[in-house]
């Protein structure tokens, strides 16, 4: 062999080098090629989680706040339908070993309200590990305002916040898409679809109630 052409033979082993994997890369490659869901898929669940428990928080307060027959049959509907679908991401978020908040205590159930242990002391959950909000959320000044309300104020506070928290929630699945690879996963994908299409439909059922609120409050307590 010549020297130009060991000088060649040489060279083209040092690129063969520098562009093969590490061994590091390799492994992560290695360890998520099992996997059937992406960081943003976990991110989108827990915070979904979060989110809906303060939908679960604020609905719950229809039956001892005043509400309106109308608005109180709501508040029904969304805490059963999003304690149930908690439930759902939990399961999700526990099958594939990750972290599953639990902000309303449903996995540990006990006597008494639920307290936040975080520095946010969100009224009616605890934030836990994850103390910051997530699109449309109420803040705890917010909730604490919409807690102190009844009668038709409260109808109006919950109506606002609830299309404010859904339009949240929306902007949740959209960013969830706009993910490389994010929301593919199929039981994920029909989930967060679903969310979507269910709470632009209660966005707009919302905002007709809104509309027939009196402008003034009709109700005492």
């Amino acid at each position: 062999m010549s020297f130009a052409t060991a000088r060649r033979a040489a060279a083209m082993f040092t690129l063969a080098l520098a562009l093969a994997p590490s061994a590091a890369v390799r492994a992560a490659a290695q360890a998520s090629a099992g996997k059937d869901y992406t960081p943003a898929d976990v991110s989108f669940m827990q915070g979904m989680i979060m989110h809906h428990a303060q939908a679960v928080v604020m609905s719950d307060w229809a039956a001892t706040h005043g509400a309106r027959a109308d608005v109180a049959t709501l508040c029904k509907r969304i805490a059963l339908s999003q304690r149930d679908e908690i439930e759902v991401m939990q399961h999700w978020l526990e099958q594939r070993h990750e972290s599953a908040p639990d902000p309303l205590d449903m996995q540990h159930p006990h006597t008494g309200p639920v307290t936040d242990s975080s520095p946010m002391h969100m009224p009616g959950m605890d934030m836990g590990a994850m103390p910051m909000l997530m699109a449309g959320m109420l803040s705890p000044a917010e909730m604490r305002a919409l807690d102190a309300a009844r009668g038709t104020e409260f109808d109006r506070l919950y109506l606002t916040g609830m299309i404010k928290h859904h339009t949240g929630a929306l902007d949740m699945v959209k960013q969830l898409f706009a993910t490389p690879g994010g929301g593919q996963q199929s039981e994920l994908f029909g989930f967060a679809t679903d969310i979507d299409a269910s709470q632009r439909a209660e966005i707009a059922r919302m905002q007709l109630m809104l509309q027939s609120l009196p402008t003034t409050s009709t109700h005492t307590r």
